[in-house]
């Protein structure tokens, strides 16, 4: 069967309907949403930043910094994911099967978030593996709690990665913008993100872990060193791209991922232009001619929008979680 989800930002404030939403429309895998229409703390950065235990830091100018203590919106943060926690028990109780959940990573929150004397995290090789092994400790800690609440719970962990090829490819402005950091090399990046990867069996936990990103790979993703059990690789389980961002090279990739069991979570509703959302017919041509040529089967695939339903309507949201229902029972109609 081929299944359905969401990526995480929804339109709005009121948690508690966009909980319910991910329920009644996604039920296949339904998630934790993030409402960035909340606040600098509610948002992509400020929840990776706002994880229990984390490094402290504060929003200062617009910034995510580090910092010697907890800021005022990194305690927010801190309290928006309790709430965010307590409500999701109160709206799902006794709640078992799937369930995803999203947190950035930590090539994106190196990227921009700055640490004194030195600008970003990312130009310092110290703040950086610190950063990655905090974030891979609060990943831990919030997957326990999910456990605990949920007994009967499979959990998928998301690792927001949008920045991750541009710290490959020495793309990230510095923050006056003239100059470029350094490249990270591929071996560096996989061991920041096989710390969080690796963190929920060290708790004796089994989740489903994939990485995110809805930007192109200049080159084409190196996906033999992200999936899969090699040590020396970063080892998530399946990958979440965008369709519209993919170059020929990550189609032989994927291929290759696929064909050594792991997963793919395939963009192919769009996110941005008109309409909003595209029809269903659109989205299963668009789906089956990736699906093709990777060779993709039922239990290998999820049908996802491109990136995040925040710019949305909620009425549109609600229709494009319809469309992407519709199109996944057909996608698996074509591959029966």
């Amino acid at each position: 069967m081929v299944s359905f989800t969401g990526l995480g930002s929804l339109p709005g404030t009121d948690f508690g309907a966009a909980v319910r939403m991910t329920f009644d429309k996604v039920p296949d895998l339904p998630y934790l949403p993030e409402l960035p229409d909340r606040g600098p703390w509610a948002g992509m950065l400020g929840r990776g930043l706002g994880l229990p235990s984390g490094l402290p830091a504060e929003l200062s100018a617009g910034e995510w910094r580090l910092s010697g203590a907890p800021g005022v919106d990194q305690r927010r943060a801190r309290a928006t994911w309790r709430d965010d926690l307590d409500r999701l028990e109160e709206c799902a109780p006794g709640y078992a099967g799937r369930f995803k959940v999203a947190v950035a990573g930590p090539w994106t929150l190196a990227a921009a978030t700055g640490v004194p004397h030195v600008g970003r995290v990312l130009a310092d090789i110290g703040a950086r593996r610190d950063l990655a092994q905090s974030l891979a400790e609060a990943v831990g800690e919030l997957l326990v709690d999910l456990d605990r609440r949920f007994p009967g719970i499979e959990l998928a962990l998301q690792v927001d990665e949008p920045s991750l090829p541009a710290v490959a490819a020495g793309a990230v402005p510095t923050p006056g913008g003239f100059f470029r950091h350094r490249a990270v090399d591929l071996p560096e990046l996989c061991r920041g993100l096989r710390w969080l990867t690796a963190e929920p069996a060290r708790r004796g936990l089994k989740v489903e872990t994939v990485l995110h990103s809805c930007a192109a790979w200049p080159g084409g993703w190196p996906l033999a060193s992200l999936v899969g059990e090699d040590p020396t690789g970063a080892g998530f389980g399946a990958v979440s791209l965008d369709l519209d961002q993919l170059a020929a090279a990550d189609f032989d990739a994927l291929a290759a991922a696929l064909d050594s069991g792991a997963g793919l979570y395939l963009g192919c509703l769009p996110t941005t232009g008109e309409p909003r959302p595209l029809g269903v017919d659109a989205v299963r041509r668009r789906a089956l001619t990736v699906v093709e040529r990777v060779d993709a089967s039922s239990d290998q695939l999820v049908l996802t929008p491109g990136c995040g339903l925040a710019g949305w309507t909620p009425a549109e949201v609600s229709r494009g979680f319809d469309v992407l229902g519709k199109a996944a029972e057909q996608v698996a109609d074509a591959l029966a």
